[in-house]
């Protein structure tokens, strides 16, 4: 089954559009973007959103005490690092997610998410702070990148168009000859996706998840018709 996750929720429109389509994972922006939350947005927000959908955030560069915060007040249940971080970063904040472990009140409850019925990924049966899991995005320029980025202790790559001076968020695809063929990694598929376009993309690249925001907008705002559509179209592909 390929998930679906949809990034840049900014609006209890938003959540409501989500809610009724129920895509696997929705994604809060952190870092400098258009589709940039607070901190008190982003924990209103995760309030309304229904309990079957991973909230993941997104971050570039960010202090990972920041990211603590937000896991620890149960904002995020997934930490996407979008921008330049290393080994040495991913370290640090898997010790500070096992320190806190035990000691946030995290568990919740033991309901199995939608996002992972088989228990694969960050939907476990324990909804807490050992079950958060890593996304680490690739802008891909060549295959090296990629290759390099596997050998990375995150849970997850989320493979990006590159675009100059720019994090993500670009809305074009990349050439999809440069994923490897035998990735170890599951990984989430983002860059230019769309209902006209996603079920191609599937069949060629079969990918964990698929990532999309802008091609879910119009004029710059979340667009119901158009998430339901793209869900539609990969729940057609299985």
């Amino acid at each position: 089954m390929t998930r679906v996750k949809i990034c840049g929720l900014k609006r209890v429109e938003d959540v409501a559009y989500v809610n009724e389509s129920l895509p696997e994972y929705a994604g809060f922006v952190f870092a400098g973007s258009k589709r940039k939350v607070t901190d008190e947005q982003a924990e209103a927000l995760r309030r309304m959103l229904d309990e079957r959908i991973v909230p993941v955030g997104v971050f570039v560069n960010e202090p990972v005490e920041h990211i603590l915060n937000l896991v620890g007040k149960k904002v995020i249940r997934v930490v996407q690092l979008h921008g330049d971080e290393d080994e040495s970063y991913i370290q640090r904040l898997r010790a500070g997610l096992e320190s806190k472990q035990g000691t946030s009140g995290y568990k919740e409850n033991n309901k199995i998410s939608r996002a992972d019925p088989d228990n694969e990924g960050p939907g476990e049966k324990n909804d807490d702070i050992e079950s958060v899991k890593i996304i680490k995005a690739v802008r891909v320029q060549n295959q090296e990148q990629i290759l390099e980025a596997e050998k990375l202790s995150c849970d997850y790559l989320l493979l990006d168009t590159w675009q100059k001076d720019a994090y993500g968020g670009c809305g074009k695809q990349f050439d999809k000859s440069l994923i490897p063929e035998d990735m170890s990694k599951p990984y989430f598929l983002a860059g230019g996706l769309a209902a006209d376009n996603i079920r191609e993309n599937i069949e060629i690249c079969h990918p964990y998840a698929v990532d999309v925001s802008s091609d879910v907008e119009t004029d710059g705002k979340k667009d119901q018709k158009k998430i339901q559509e793209f869900i539609e179209r990969v729940r057609e592909y299985e």
